[in-house]
């Protein structure tokens, strides 16, 4: 079965979905009807007892209990993904430890961090303008989060889960002027502009 990714519409689900595509990893996607309530039932709660979207399965690994590989949480599916499947990380065994804590801190910026300056109201007011000032001239320097002397590739996993939340602006926030920030509007565009990007958000 390899791996299986269960998610919902207009979820977090679309960043490691995406991460998937964007590699071409195989994966079965399932989407369960978040409305109707399909994510509080068995078996999906087996997976996930929180009730939470994402979720994945990987068949190619073992629990301590023998039972295929199951985790929630958008950023530890991620890095398992990067770290099993997506050959982000390459080079000596350190380079490797560094490039994978340096991919730690993005991923948990962009879920810890970012996302809280972008969908809390009251943050969204004080902390937004400072991450974006920031922001931007980080992504004026880097074409990828993680570009250095490794060789990696121009997009990892780091990018794709600040990448995703940044996307996120247009589509939930259109009011936001982010004309103070012309690296931050052409990374969005960027991304919107790659084809595995677009067809998980059905804009292909």
């Amino acid at each position: 079965m390899g791996l299986t990714l269960y998610g919902g519409a207009r979820s977090r689900a679309s960043m490691p979905r995406w991460y998937l595509e964007e590699k071409g990893i195989p994966y079965q996607w399932i989407q369960l009807d978040l409305e109707a309530g399909e994510h509080r039932q068995p078996p999906f709660t087996a997976i996930n007892p929180f009730a939470k979207v994402p979720a994945l399965v990987d068949d190619s690994l073992r629990a301590p209990g023998g039972e295929p590989l199951q985790l929630f949480e958008s950023g530890a599916i991620l890095l398992h993904l990067a770290d099993h499947h997506g050959q982000d990380f390459n080079g000596t065994a350190t380079e490797v430890a560094a490039q994978r804590a340096l991919a730690t801190q993005w991923i948990l910026f962009a879920n810890a961090t970012l996302a809280v300056a972008l969908f809390v109201p009251s943050n969204r007011e004080r902390e937004f303008p400072r991450l974006m000032t920031v922001l931007d001239g980080l992504l004026a320097e880097e074409r990828s989060l993680l570009a250095g002397p490794w060789g990696n590739p121009t997009w990892t996993v780091a990018d794709c889960a600040v990448n995703a939340y940044l996307a996120y602006l247009p589509i939930f926030f259109p009011q936001v002027d982010l004309s103070a920030y012309p690296n931050v509007q052409a990374t969005i565009a960027a991304t919107q502009a790659r084809p595995a990007y677009r067809r998980v958000m059905g804009l292909a």
